[in-house]
């Protein structure tokens, strides 16, 4: 066994961990400019790989109190929709024939996509609760649907890239539930909602032949442990440097798959 495989996987895991941040959004650019794995065989493990992960520390996160499971509820009835109807589309397409060229532009701009967003999550937060302090009530009225389209959004991403669940699902929460979500509950209700989206785009993948699951298992015998320990260390590290250091490495990574 290659030691890369679960180191790679130990140093995922615990920024997931962390920052919500990375199961997806790390690990494929690993998986393919690392590793040399093939992108659509990476997609479809990486969605396996996250979602376990992701297992592990939405456990831990739950029994923290870090999951606020109404707002779980609310985009998973977007997401898994979103997810199921991407899959139908990949699977009645030839999708196949021009996956390789198209996953990589995909992936590499949702990954400077979400570098950006990364970096702005603190900034856009103050800007979301100034906004729903003096709009308090119109904007309880639409929340609920606003968070269900929200997921929508994610599923489609998420199903068709593996990246998104982690970074654009924490700043879509910070910027609907400014008031309502300490850092600690972003994280949580984010990586808690990512699970059943990443499972269920990852059994879809599996079903178009898309997942390397002795990689899968080699990439999780390090991811788990370092989520874990992640877990348990999100309240004791500073947000801002952690999320500076994400942000540079995705936009890095974003970077070099495109060009």
């Amino acid at each position: 066994m290659d030691l890369l495989h679960p180191l790679s996987g130990f140093l995922v895991g615990l920024m997931v961990g962390l920052t919500g941040v990375g199961g997806g959004a790390l690990m494929a650019p690993i998986m393919i400019l690392l590793l040399g794995v093939a992108p659509a065989t990476a997609v479809g493990t990486d969605l396996w790989f996250a979602g376990i992960t992701k297992l592990v520390g939405g456990t831990v996160h739950h029994s923290q109190g870090h999951a606020d499971w109404q707002i779980v509820r609310r985009l998973a009835l977007g997401s898994l929709p979103a997810a199921l109807l991407t899959l139908w589309y990949l699977s009645v397409t030839d999708i196949h024939e021009i996956r390789s060229g198209l996953v990589v532009q995909l992936l590499g701009g949702i990954l400077v996509i979400t570098a950006f967003v990364t970096l702005m999550q603190g900034r856009i937060g103050v800007m979301a609760r100034a906004l729903e302090g003096r709009h308090i009530t119109l904007l309880r009225r639409i929340l609920p649907g606003m968070t269900v389209l929200a997921g929508a959004v994610l599923g489609v991403v998420v199903t068709m890239t593996s990246v998104g669940a982690g970074a654009l699902g924490a700043t879509m929460l910070v910027m609907l539930y400014p008031l309502r979500m300490t850092p600690g509950r972003v994280v949580g209700t984010d990586i808690v909602h990512a699970v059943p989206l990443t499972l269920l785009a990852g059994l879809g993948h599996f079903w178009m032949g898309n997942v390397d699951f002795a990689l899968l298992g080699t990439l999780l015998l390090g991811s788990i442990p370092g989520i874990i320990i992640g877990s348990r260390l999100t309240s004791m590290v500073n947000p801002v440097c952690l999320r500076a250091g994400l942000a540079a490495m995705l936009l890095l990574s974003g970077m070099r798959l495109m060009g």
